[in-house]
C-alpha cells in the first residue's frame, strides 16, 4: 500500500500538470511509530530501480518467493496495533519503572511504539528478524524509497521508540539489549543505523527511478524526512511557549520548549529542526466525541433544537458562572470528568465523574435519579456539564503543560500563543474557554493552513533544509517568509487577570478527582 500510494500520487500530479523539475528539495511527514523491515537485497533493489516499472512490481517480492523482495516482512505494524501488552511491561521495568523509562526516552511503554514491536517481532518472526538488514520508521522508508537507498531515521521522529537516550543523544544499550535479545546489540544498531543530529540535513541526491519517471531534476535534494506529529508543528513558525491545540475526535496538545520535563503520562521528542528544543505532546482520545455527547443530551431536552446544533450547548457553557461559582466566596467549584471512552490521560476506563470541590475535600455528585428523575441542584444535568466538560478539557491541559511554559512579559508563566485546528476550532465559545483557562498572553489564534498541516510542515522543513543561511534557524528562516494574515486569525484574547488565576487555584482540586476516577476506573481495574 504505502508503494502504490507513492507512485500513485505522483502519477496524479504528473496528470494534474505539476512540473517536478522545478523541486529543488524533497522532505515528508510518515504516520508516527510505523515500523519496516527491509531484506539484505533491499538496497541493491533501490539502487537499481527500472524507471518503466512501477515500485511495487520491483521491491514487493513475490508471494511465494519466485522474485526476491525488498522487505523481510510484509507487514509494517503501525499506530493502530495494540498487540504488545507483553513487551510493553517489559519496557516499563527494563529501567526499573515507567517513570525512569519515560525520564530516558521521552515516553513510557506504548503499544505502537517501534521498540516494543522489534521485539515482538524479534520474537514472533525470528528468521524473519535474521533475514532483515535494517529497521526504518515510515518517515525514513518514505526517505529511502526517493533517495535510492535506506535512509537514517529523523532527530525527531526516533524518540517515538522508547529506544533513543534523549538527554544523551544516542541509542539506548539496556533497551537495545532488550529488544535484540540473542541476537546482540550489535546486530540491532547496525539494523537501526545512525541518527543525524541535524534535521536539515542533505542525505543525498534524488534516486534515477524518479528523475526518469517523473522528471525530477537529478540535483533535488533528501532532506530528513519526520513524524506526522513532529511535522505538523512545523506548518508555522512556532516560538517557545507557542502551542497547537487540535481539536478533532480527539484532542492533541503540541509544543515547542526548551524544557525536557518527561513525565509518563505524555511525551517528549526531540525538536524535528532545532536543536535545544523539544516538542512536548498530550494526546488525548476524548476529544469532540465527548463534548458532542454533552450537546446531544442537552439538544435532546428541546424539542426545535437541531440535533447537531451548537447554538443550545454554546448558550449553557457562556451562561454558566466560570467553575459553576456564581459567588466564588461562598459557592464550590464544579470539577468533573467526562470519558465516554477508555481514556489515556489519565489512563482509565470509560466513566463520568462529577465533584463539588471547596476547602481542599471533594463532595461527589449523584446522578440524576433513574426513578423519581430528581437531581442534584448544585450541578443541574446535562447544562452544567456544558461549560465543565470544556473546563474539565482544558484543565488537564494546563496541569501537565504549567512547568513547560515562561513568563510573558509581566504576565505569570503561560502560552505566548494558542493555536486552534480541527473542527472544534471553528466554535467561539470553546475559544473563549480556551483563554479563559489556559491563558496565552498574545491571544487564542485559529490557524488555517488546509486539512494537512503536517505536509506543509514537511515542505517548509524541505525548504529549510536547502535554502538555510549557516545556522539559520527554522523558525528564522519560516517568520521571515511567512504572511501571518493568510494563514492566522485571532479568535478572542487569551489571558484575563483574575479568571486565569481561579482556573489555577481549581489545578488542585482536579487532580484529587483524577485520582478519585483512577482508584475506581484505574488501568487493571474490574
Amino acid at each position: 500500500m504505502f508503494l502504490e500510494a507513492v507512485d500513485l500520487v505522483l502519477q496524479r500530479l504528473k496528470d494534474q500538470g505539476a512540473d517536478f523539475s522545478k523541486v529543488k528539495g524533497i522532505s515528508g511527514a510518515g504516520m508516527q511509530h510505523g515500523t519496516v523491515f527491509w531484506s539484505k537485497d533491499a538496497e541493491i533493489l533501490l539502487g537499481s530501480l527500472d524507471a518503466g516499472k512501477t515500485l511495487v512490481e520491483q521491491l514487493e517480492g513475490g508471494a511465494r518467493g519466485e522474485r526476491k523482495g525488498a522487505f523481510s516482512h510484509p507487514f509494517s505494524p503501525n499506530w493502530q496495533d495494540a498487540s504488545t501488552q507483553k513487551q510493553c511491561e517489559r519496557f516499563d521495568v527494563a529501567l526499573k519503572n515507567p517513570n525512569s523509562l519515560a525520564e530516558a526516552t521521552g515516553s513510557k511503554a506504548h503499544h505502537r511504539f517501534s521498540g516494543p514491536q522489534i521485539l515482538r517481532f524479534h520474537q514472533k518472526y525470528p528468521e524473519a528478524y535474521n533475514a532483515t538488514s535494517r529497521i526504518s520508521l515510515v518517515s525514513s522508508f518514505l526517505a529511502s524509497i526517493f533517495l535510492g537507498k535506506v535512509a537514517p531515521i529523523d532527530i525527531g521522529d526516533v524518540c517515538g521508540a522508547n529506544l533513543w537516550d534523549i538527554k544523551n543523544g544516542r541509542w539506548h544499550e539496556d533497551l537495545l539489549t532488550l529488544a535484540a535479545g540473542d541476537e546482540g546489540v550489535a546486530d540491532l544498531k547496525s539494523k537501526l543505523g545512525n541518527v543525524p543530529e541535524d534535521g536539515g540535513g542533505n542525505f543525498g541526491t534524488i534516486s534515477h527511478y524518479f528523475v526518469n519517471r517523473y522528471n525530477f531534476p537529478p540535483s533535488c535534494q533528501i532532506i530528513p524526512f519526520t513524524g506526522d506529529n513532529p511535522s505538523t508543528i512545523l506548518a508555522l513558525p512556532l516560538r517557545s511557549s507557542d502551542a497547537i491545540v487540535s481539536l478533532g475526535t480527539s484532542t492533541t496538545f503540541l509544543m515547542s520548549t526548551p524544557s525536557y520535563k518527561p513525565d509518563p503520562a505524555y511525551h517528549f521528542m526531540n525538536h524535528p529542526t532545532t536543536a535545544g528544543l523539544y516538542m512536548f505532546m498530550l494526546c488525548y482520545k476524548n476529544g469532540g466525541l465527548a463534548r458532542e455527547h454533552v450537546r446531544d443530551a442537552i439538544n435532546n431536552l428541546s424539542s426545535s433544537a437541531d440535533s447537531k446544533s451548537w447554538d443550545l450547548f454554546n448558550e449553557a457553557a457562556t451562561s454558566t458562572a466560570a467553575l459553576g461559582q456564581k459567588d466564588p466566596s461562598s459557592d464550590s467549584m464544579r470539577l468533573g470528568l467526562f470519558f465516554p471512552r477508555p481514556e489515556i490521560v489519565p489512563n482509565v476506563k470509560a466513566g463520568t465523574w462529577r465533584f463539588l470541590y471547596a476547602n481542599d475535600s471533594l463532595t461527589p455528585v449523584p446522578p440524576p435519579s433513574a426513578q423519581t428523575k430528581t437531581q442534584d441542584s448544585s450541578w443541574p444535568i446535562p447544562h452544567a456539564d456544558a461549560r465543565a466538560i470544556l473546563e474539565s478539557q482544558f484543565l488537564s491541559l494546563r496541569l501537565r503543560s504549567q512547568n513547560l511554559v515562561e513568563k510573558q512579559g509581566d504576565l505569570p508563566p503561560q502560552p505566548r500563543r494558542i493555536y486552534l485546528v480541527g473542527g472544534g476550532a471553528a466554535n467561539t465559545t470553546i475559544a473563549e474557554l480556551a483563554g479563559e483557562v489556559l491563558g496565552g498572553a498574545d491571544g487564542i489564534f485559529k490557524l488555517d493552513i488546509g486539512g494537512n498541516a503536517c505536509a506543509l510542515g514537511a515542505a517548509y522543513k524541505a525548504a529549510w533544509g536547502v535554502g538555510r543561511r549557516d545556522d539559520e534557524k527554522f523558525e528564522d528562516f519560516l517568520e521571515s517568509r511567512w504572511n501571518e494574515e493568510s494563514f492566522v486569525k485571532k479568535i478572542c484574547e487569551g489571558y484575563r487577570k483574575g479568571v486565569w488565576e481561579r482556573y489555577g487555584e481549581a489545578l488542585k482540586g482536579f487532580e484529587k478527582v483524577e485520582a478519585k476516577a483512577i482508584d475506581e476506573k484505574g488501568e487493571g481495574r474490574a
